[in-house]
């Protein structure tokens, strides 16, 4: 577990004896406003702190998880409390514990009515008083559950984000006693997370709307930037609590091939299901089942038809679908008959299987959160699980025309917010450490770094001890830079590694391109090795593509500095193309060779510098909440890490750090650069 920001009061200096992190904060006394809450039974005589260990077997459990006794103390002493924890956590005992010892009827905001559902009747089937409001109860229904609602009747009651907008709904919360709210997918308040949901945003009304109840806030994909906007949204304190628990799942076998064409990734499939399930049609001895993602509604039906031929029991799901088929497809598989479900990313909210034995990605989703809610879904009983993820070279293109039409494609910062989301996914795919400790740095919990894993593709390549000369690698790197500066603005990526290989091309002939003395820099080197380095580059963030449908190659600002050895070249190169296809193309794009460094985006920061990119993420805070902006607005996390790295000293510096640039420089650079002189 760890804990990212100071608690108040006691339970700061409990936390800080048990040496978790920020066992070195100052302990101060706290604030009237800041006292822990105190519940009262109907004579008004205060009542004792529940026993959880006796409240937690009342509930059918043998044990806590690690960091759900500290998170469900937090919450009860506290009061507020944001909790991130992966898909499958047991972040739901963290409310349903508190709502069964906590006079009064408590609230859980869920977008997931399947979840709603389940719940309710396990915690019925329990002892606990519980239900749901949805519309999917008839009129008749509702109104009862409300009457029930208003007499007391239930100690835990979920309702969607929308139920919230409903004045009915909202004077009948003001006449009853409602000791805890509790927001299931927070992350879906974020204007900037990968799931922003409009009717979230009446939950902080509903929170300052009831200033005695505790506020737990649930999610299992938040980054640091995230978190801080849910807080921000929840009107919550500053100070609230923030708890990163358990992301680490070193039970699954991560991995990343990199696909040329339809019949190499329908190889990968093959052989992930026949490794994870056996033969098909071995239903009698079936092993579990796996999640097959699409990027399209197309390639869903496409790929479900395929494997149904190869004789799996399968079935499609996508949000094109008539409501009877995906409620088909879903009570299938949670009935245990089906080998595979093949879907977009509409299916597996609220989904709830242990035995999910590989989660296959045919095309990489949105963004790190995205991919690794989805991928978490395997594997949650702690038996060994594969995860894999496909890339293919259109992939790039292909997600920043999804990004342009989605939502408010005019507003520049979304467009470069979301981008910067997939390249973070993208970063991860092409990285040179292991897979697992690399996703704990990104979600903040480094607490449980794994130091590798052993048994994702990266760890395996590693261990064969093949690794390229960094001198080597600053050279290539600079090379493919000096062909995306030939061509940028002007072509595409295809064409730069055309350029750099010297390939006849009649655009490169009246052009004059192919008079440059750039013109086979890289002859040696196949096109499509020089493509994947190209890519790489992209991700790291020295190559940009324009907008539009035909996205033009761009250099950019810290991509020059690395081609004229301003900055380091810290890249893992690309593996070897191999001849022919299937398995043996498409290895792991970390399972051939190794960096001199840690990959852009995945260098750890020294203990000084951690401490100044906390200051700075608390800075960031402040100036968002001033501003009433996201935080992201300010600055990006890679952006703060970078400014933490350099330690700038005036503005021309401050321009060095990844997403500054003079405006941005201009409107909050002073303040940024104050907080690095602070820290000497």
């Amino acid at each position: 577990m760890r804990l990212v920001c100071e608690r108040p009061g006691p339970q700061n200096e409990r936390m800080s004896a048990e040496g978790i992190e920020g066992e070195h904060d100052p302990i101060h006394e706290p604030a009237a406003s800041e006292q822990p809450p105190v519940d009262f039974d109907e004579n008004g005589e205060p009542i004792e702190a529940p026993d959880l260990d006796t409240a937690l077997h009342a509930l059918g459990y043998d044990s806590f998880r690690s960091g759900q006794r500290e998170a469900i103390e937090t919450l009860l002493e506290v009061g507020r409390l944001l909790l991130v924890a992966p898909t499958g956590g047991g972040k739901s005992l963290s409310y349903q514990l508190p709502a069964s010892v906590l006079p009064g009827t408590s609230l859980v905001v869920s977008p997931l009515i399947s979840l709603m559902h389940d719940q309710v009747s396990a915690l019925t089937e329990r002892g606990v008083a519980a239900t749901f409001l949805a519309s999917t109860l008839d009129n008749n229904e509702l109104r009862e559950r409300m009457r029930g609602i208003a007499e007391g009747a239930y100690q835990l009651v979920y309702v969607a984000p929308e139920r919230l907008s409903h004045p009915g709904f909202r004077a009948l919360l003001s006449e009853i006693e409602c000791p805890l709210v509790a927001i299931d997918e927070a992350h879906c308040i974020s204007e900037w997370g990968h799931d922003f949901r409009p009717e979230y945003m009446h939950i902080g009304e509903l929170v300052s709307s009831l200033p005695r109840a505790r506020v737990l806030a649930c999610t299992a994909t938040a980054t640091p930037v995230v978190r801080d906007e849910i807080v921000e949204r929840l009107n919550l304190p500053a100070d609230t609590p923030q708890f990163v628990n358990g992301f680490a799942r070193p039970n699954l076998a991560l991995g990343v091939h990199e696909v040329r064409h339809k019949r190499e990734r329908c190889d990968i499939v093959d052989s992930v299901l026949k490794e994870a399930l056996g033969e098909p049609g071995g239903s009698a001895d079936r092993k579990g089942c796996a999640i097959i993602y699409a990027p399209t509604r197309r390639t869903t039906e496409a790929e479900a038809e395929r494997l149904q031929d190869a004789g799996w029991e399968v079935d499609a799901y996508h949000a094109g679908l008539p409501a009877r088929n995906r409620e088909r497809a879903q009570d299938s598989f949670l009935r245990g008959e089906l080998d595979v479900v093949v879907a977009t990313n509409a299916f597996g909210m609220g989904i709830d299987r242990a035995d999910v034995r590989a989660v296959v990605h045919l095309a990489p989703p949105g963004s790190m959160e995205a991919y690794y809610q989805e991928v978490g879904r395997a594997g949650r009983d702690g038996e060994p699980a594969v995860g894999r993820l496909l890339i293919s070279p259109g992939d790039m293109a292909l997600r920043r025309r999804l990004i342009e039409g989605d939502g408010d494609q005019h507003d520049p910062e979304f467009v470069a917010h979301r981008w910067g989301m997939f390249l973070e996914l993208l970063r991860w795919a092409e990285g040179g450490s292991c897979r697992h400790d690399a996703i704990l740095r990104y979600f903040g919990d480094e607490a449980e770094t794994l130091a590798g894993c052993g048994h994702c593709d990266v760890c395996l390549g590693l261990a064969d001890g093949q690794a390229a000369d960094p001198e080597e690698v600053s050279l290539l790197v600079r090379k493919a830079l000096s062909g995306v500066a030939r061509v940028h603005g002007r072509f595409g990526m295809a064409l730069a590694a055309k350029l750099l290989k010297g390939t006849p091309d009649e655009r490169l002939d009246w052009s004059g391109l192919a008079n440059t003395s750039t013109f086979g820099v890289l002859s040696e080197r196949k096109e499509e090795w020089i493509a994947h380095l190209l890519r790489r580059c992209l991700a790291a963030g020295w190559v940009d593509l324009s907008d539009g449908e035909r996205p033009m190659v761009l250099l950019t600002a810290e991509g020059k500095q690395v081609m004229w050895e301003q900055r380091p070249a810290r890249l893992l190169l690309p593996p070897e193309p191999r001849k022919g296809s299937g398995k043996g193309s498409s290895r792991s794009s970390g399972s051939r060779s190794r960096g001199s460094a840690a990959p852009a985006g995945e260098e750890l920061l020294d203990d000084v510098a951690q401490q100044l990119f906390e200051a700075l993420r608390e800075h960031r805070r402040e100036v968002a909440r001033a501003e009433s902006v996201p935080p992201y607005v300010v600055a990006s996390d890679r952006t703060l890490r970078d400014i933490a790295r350099i330690k700038p000293r005036d503005l021309e510096a401050l321009q060095e750090a990844h997403g500054i640039g003079p405006s941005k420089a201009e409107r909050f650079g002073e303040g940024l650069l104050a907080v690095v002189a602070e820290a000497g």
